[in-house]
């Protein structure tokens, strides 16, 4: 007989002690791994709901993406089993959602059922799911199995690889909300340095390394296009 996995109900009721790896070690690390369909309608289904959280009476909360005509799109990267995939998340004018991989096009939808539940159809398979975060890690689990993903916040990693070059270049198109610093001023590694607002949110993007802050290229208010140089450091 094939083995059951469940998801932890001591997740959902904060039964949680120094014995709970052991006491749920299968339903943690022995269950089967999910269809890549799952585990990205599951991290999708799980941002969305994070998004409706924040909306407000105000109508500029609003972070569905709605258009008066045409199609919206949202960029999602996210890691499974050490590959990387970049998801697109297309809205029709009526509201039908598809999430694009690669070549495929699965048609998609998830219904939120609880704090951390959710029913999501992919390409017109049901899955009931619950899903955890902690940062950019996202767990995943189902009847069938579980899986682990990161969510990847392309802006956060902004400066990841600048170091060398003394720059720092937008990920994705945004627009500049402020500079945290001027020319001249000396910066430390992590030191937040400028914020921009992309797919309505504000990211805080941070120094890579310490330096001196040479030219700022852009000002408060001016969008940016992807892979435009925010910019300059100088070595100290």
């Amino acid at each position: 007989m094939a083995k059951q996995y469940r998801i932890i109900p001591a997740l959902d009721t904060a039964d949680l002690d120094t014995a709970l790896i052991e006491r749920e070690r299968a339903a943690l690390f022995e269950a089967p791994p999910l269809p890549l369909q799952c585990v990205i309608g599951g991290v999708v289904a799980h941002a969305l709901a994070l998004e409706r959280e924040r909306v407000t009476a105000d109508p500029w909360s609003q972070a569905d993406g709605w258009r008066l005509h045409g199609v919206s799109q949202r960029r999602f990267d996210i890691e499974i089993g050490g590959m990387h995939h970049a998801v697109t998340l297309a809205r029709a004018h009526g509201g039908a959602l598809t999430l694009v991989v690669g070549e495929a096009r699965w048609p998609f939808a998830a219904t939120q059922r609880g704090a951390d539940g959710h029913e999501v159809v992919v390409d017109g398979r049901r899955w009931a799911l619950t899903v955890y975060a902690n940062g950019e890690q996202v767990a995943v689990f189902a009847p069938e199995g579980s899986a682990v993903a990161t969510e990847i916040d392309l802006i956060a990693h902004a400066g990841d690889g600048a170091a060398e070059g003394g720059r720092l270049t937008a990920p994705m198109p945004g627009k500049v909300i402020a500079f945290l610093a001027k020319p001249g001023d000396a910066v430390t590694l992590g030191q937040p340095l400028a914020v921009m607002e992309a797919m309505k949110m504000e990211h805080t993007i941070s120094a890579p390394r310490d330096g001196t802050v040479e030219q700022l290229l852009y000002a408060p208010g001016d969008q940016v296009a992807e892979g435009g140089e925010l910019l300059r450091l100088a070595a100290v």
